[in-house]
């Protein structure tokens, strides 16, 4: 087949490359220009910089494929900046590589694959997607290797996305990955792995949503449970749910961000215990194998590094979904994804609006 493959310039994506060009197919690899690369610009992330782009070159010439760099920069500014500071300011914490996978990578490359006459995308995401053979649908699944799977960022990705995507790394333990590079002598195979957010220059996320949005309130009251206020703070868009550092409140016990309100620019702060909820809501929910007509038994993931957790999900229409756990979770948190489970298998996901 001829397969496109979104090289990042990290180890992944290369592996991903090489073992497709090994395997006989017609490779071709595309970078994405994410953001202004001029001088004194470039943001001082960890993924799609100048030298990634670089890299991805170095990549494509070490493995005999083809390799073209697309300028994404006005769509990344629309689809994922702009989101992300939208939330923020909204006292939502976003999760902007979700945004950026499904809204832009797998939609913008699959449509530059079909003029290319490609007949899929693949990525270096740990991840997996298998035929349902009761029904004909694609299902998509945990990668093997649990500390790096990749599949809570991958829950909107429609039937047609999953019948055109390969993840040729999915299937094997991130050790086995950078042994594969090592071998074939790919100048990234110790190269570290991305951490942070690609566009905040420094990490400081707070200064980039200033920057941006100049008329977000930069004051407001922190008060306790019962209304109490406890002091002031720069911003809502400073803090998220579930935070700790940073408060400067005096305190006898460690205290907590509890909720953010945009309206009146209030945090509520308390102890860890009251971050506890067992109920939440979800909007913009995709259903992977079509939405359910009846509530179901699932294991629902509030975060990347959180582990799923048994819960009751059931579809309230509009692409709405309400989840209630077994046990109480700590900090669910409005703007991170709900991604449902059964075993491995991703049966779909949404936004998280509010916990309760």
């Amino acid at each position: 087949m001829r397969i496109v493959v979104a090289m990042s310039g990290g180890v992944d994506s290369s592996v991903a490359a090489a073992l497709l060009a090994e395997q006989g197919h017609d490779v071709i690899g595309l970078s994405m220009q994410l953001y202004d690369q001029s001088e004194g610009q470039t943001p001082f992330g960890s993924c799609c910089s100048l030298d990634d782009l670089h890299d991805a070159r170095r990549v494509a010439a070490a493995i005999n494929i083809p390799h073209y760099i697309l300028n994404f920069e006005r769509r990344f500014n629309e689809e994922v900046v702009s989101n992300f500071v939208q939330e923020y300011t909204a006292g939502r914490t976003p999760l902007p590589c979700a945004h950026c996978n499904s809204d832009l990578k797998f939609a913008t490359l699959l449509d530059r694959a079909q003029g290319l006459g490609a007949d899929a995308v693949a990525t270096g995401h740990y991840a997996r997607v298998e035929d349902d053979p009761a029904n004909g649908r694609r299902l998509l699944l945990r990668g093997v290797d649990t500390a790096k799977d990749q599949s809570y960022f991958l829950f909107s990705l429609t039937q047609g996305q999953l019948a055109r995507a390969v993840f040729p790394v999915g299937d094997r333990p991130k050790a086995m990955v950078r042994e594969y590079a090592r071998r074939l002598r790919l100048p990234v195979a110790d190269k570290p792995d991305s951490q942070e957010i690609c566009f905040i220059p420094n990490h400081d996320y707070a200064s980039f949503v200033e920057a941006r949005a100049p008329d977000a309130p930069h004051d407001g009251v922190i008060v306790d449970e019962q209304g109490h206020v406890l002091g002031r703070h720069g911003g809502i868009h400073r803090f998220t749910v579930g935070q700790r550092k940073g408060l400067g409140l005096p305190s006898s016990a460690p205290l907590y961000v509890l909720s953010l309100s945009p309206a009146d620019q209030q945090m509520v702060v308390g102890p860890k215990a009251s971050l506890e909820r067992t109920h939440l809501t979800a909007s913009s929910v995709n259903w992977m194998a079509g939405e359910p007509d009846r509530p179901l038994r699932l294991a629902a993931q509030i975060r990347h590094r959180h582990a799923a957790a048994p819960a009751m999900v059931r579809s309230l229409g509009d692409a709405r979904a309400d989840v209630i756990f077994d046990t109480p979770q700590v900090a669910i948190t409005p703007g991170q994804a709900v991604v449902f489970y059964t075993d491995d298998v991703v049966i779909g996901g949404g936004w998280i609006d509010s916990g309760a």
